[in-house]
């Protein structure tokens, strides 16, 4: 039965995670980017803004933003920008705009994660003018002032930054010259209580080719996060993604080196004396160390084991080494 049904219901079972994160909702207050908002509002929607009786915009100024988490839905954007605007050459009138924006994050066809505004409501209303008759106008008279159609699409520029962002974490990372690291995501995050939760599949390559890797024995969680804790960001790397690291860094042969030591072959005669009938010439000795076995990482609670098998040959010769001992270790 297993087997029929593994037919029928084929399981990717290489694309499991094997790392990820939570942005906790007071890393997700630190992220939110106060100068970003008026240079976007300011340099590209004020045209824009216009309504057709011909009314200047000539001050931004945000009073106001945050960014808060829903659960099992998305973010909320809230910003409040104070505009003077100017009707008439001896008229300034102080607008409130307030948006409110919910924005979602999903997974776009190339696999990468995006911001996407699902609702976005703005308002208007005047709270100050320089007018005989000082009064708070509706938010409909207010309206007539400033084109607010527009006003959502300024709202969707303000992601293309994060969305940029976004990509750039699925970039392939350098750790040698010839081995690279590239993490990707395999679904939209979870959001709740905690904060936003993603889980990522870790790539490696090496020289240019992905390495195949085994498939991690057990399945990857992200661990509960301490609701006392102030950490703005926790990140979990499981077992597997050490292990295939090491196993990266092995096949790269970044492990692989040749140490000098203080010997020559003709001191080393002196005591052996078959060393003089293998080595004509006087050489300096010296020690390769190289993996016989992929490393293995045992994480605990408090600490982490490396376990590396190594096999030591000592002996002399360049370009062509020969060995006369090795060593186990």
């Amino acid at each position: 039965l297993s087997i029929l049904l593994s037919l029928l219901l084929p399981t990717d079972t290489a694309r499991s995670p094997d790392c990820g994160g939570i942005l906790t909702p007071s890393g997700l207050s630190y992220r939110k980017s106060r100068p970003c908002i008026p240079h976007a509002v300011s340099r590209e929607g004020r045209e824009q803004h216009l309504s057709a009786c011909g009314n200047k915009i000539n001050s931004v100024k945000v009073a106001e933003l945050s960014l808060s988490l829903i659960s099992d839905t998305g973010l909320r954007l809230s910003i409040d920008v104070d505009l003077g605007v100017t009707p008439a050459p001896s008229t300034t009138k102080v607008m409130r705009l307030s948006i409110l924006a919910d924005i979602h994050v999903e997974m776009n066809p190339e696999g990468n994660l995006e911001l996407v505004t699902s609702a976005c409501k703005p308002t208007v209303e005047e709270v100050q003018s320089t007018e005989e008759m000082e009064s708070k106008s509706s938010s409909s008279d207010a309206d007539k002032e400033i084109n607010v159609d527009k006003i959502c699409l300024e709202v969707s520029k303000l992601l293309l930054l994060p969305n940029e962002q976004l990509i750039s974490l699925t970039a392939q990372f350098p750790i040698t010259p010839s081995c690279q690291v590239q993490y990707l995501p395999l679904a939209a995050p979870m959001l709740s209580e905690q904060g936003i939760t993603i889980s990522l599949q870790t790539t490696f390559q090496v020289a240019g080719m992905a390495i195949p890797l085994p498939v991690s024995p057990v399945p990857f969680s992200m661990p509960e996060s301490v609701s006392s804790s102030p950490s703005h960001l926790t990140l979990a790397f499981s077992e597997h993604f050490y292990t295939s690291l090491f196993f990266a860094l092995e096949t790269s042969g970044a492990f692989n080196m040749t140490i000098p030591s203080p010997l020559t072959t003709a001191t080393m005669a002196q005591k052996i004396t078959q060393m003089g009938s293998l080595f004509q010439e006087d050489l300096p000795v010296m020690l390769q160390a190289v993996f016989r076995s992929s490393p293995q990482v045992v994480l605990e609670e408090g600490k982490a084991a490396l376990k590396l098998f190594l096999t030591v040959h000592i002996g002399a010769g360049s370009p062509a080494f020969q060995s006369f001992v090795s060593v186990n270790v």
